[in-house]
Formats: structure tokens, sequence, C-alpha cells
């Protein structure tokens, strides 16, 4: 069994506004306005459908995986929404932070930390990450265009950060 498959992570073909969506999202536009409120909407939409779907499972079609990491430099929990791109039996996270010009703090924190829960609909399991080597991240650059076309389009716009990848491993 693999992490993906344990935590009932799989990635199903979205639909036609959910692609629509995704092509905005993808945009830098789009990337820049899902930055900033999709986090809260996610928030929100968790807490209404008690923790059946996601802002951008709904809306886009991508299902939402929950990395609970320690804070570098607080020590405390901090949770964050993101897409994980399976690889092989496991899952990997891409610290792309929508294009951003900054790495994502949870990135951050998880080289600081590796170990992180990992929750998707109900089920919780414990890992710990590893950074990709060249080989995994090139894997999986190729696999997440996949799960969803702005991820090369992020690719692209990350010029002056190194783009960190983790590959998920159980605990």
């Amino acid at each position: 069994m693999g992490l993906a498959l344990d935590l009932g992570y799989v990635i199903r073909r979205p639909r036609l506004p959910q692609r629509g969506v995704q092509a905005f999202a993808s945009t830098r536009s789009g990337a820049w306005l899902f930055a900033r409120v999709l986090r809260h909407l996610d928030d929100v939409v968790v807490r209404v459908s008690r923790g059946r779907t996601s802002g951008p499972e709904l809306l886009a079609g991508l299902p939402v995986l929950d990395v609970t990491t320690t804070g570098r430099r607080s020590g405390l929990a901090r949770t964050s929404h993101l897409i994980a791109v399976p690889y092989d039996d496991t899952l990997a996270l891409l610290g792309t932070n929508f294009g951003q010009p900054s790495t994502p703090a949870w990135a951050l924190n998880l080289e600081a930390d590796p170990r992180a829960t990992l929750s998707h609909h109900g089920v919780t399991l414990e890992a710990v990450s590893r950074p990709a080597t060249a080989d995994e991240q090139a894997a999986v650059l190729a696999g997440s265009a996949a799960v969803y076309g702005g991820y090369l389009k992020y690719q692209q716009r990350i010029t002056d950060r190194r783009l960190r990848i983790f590959v998920m491993e159980p605990a």
C-alpha cells in the first residue's frame, strides 16, 4: 500500500467548468488572486461541507491534501491545503506557491523538520518528507501536468528561487 491509496487520494478528470477554473488559476492574475483568497475560501467550504469537499475540489476538481507541519520559528502546528502529485506509490508536494516569487512557508517548515501529518477526507496518516532526487524531480514535474496544468505555468514563472519538491513517505 502507498500513501495515496491509504489516504484515498485520487485525481479525477475535472468537468468542463472546473477546467475553466483551472485555466484561470494558472494565469498570472488568477494565481495572484487564488494565492490570496483560496485558503480562506477553502476553510469555509470545508467547514460547511463538514470535510466532505474543499474549495479546489469543488471549483477546480482538484483533491486537497491537508499537510500539517511544525512551524520552523514558532514550533506550532501549521496546516496547509495542498494539491499533491501521485508519484509511484506515494505522493509528492511541489512548492510552487502559485508561481509567486516566495517559497511557501510549508516547504521551509518541511526542510527544518521533515515530519508531517497528512489528511484527506477524514483519513489521517503520519509521514516523513524528503527532498526529491534529480530523477524524482523530473518524474514528478512530468506527472504534475496530468494533475493540474497550472503547475507547468507556475514552474515557468519561478525564476529567482529553487522549486522545492518533496516526496512523502509513511512514518
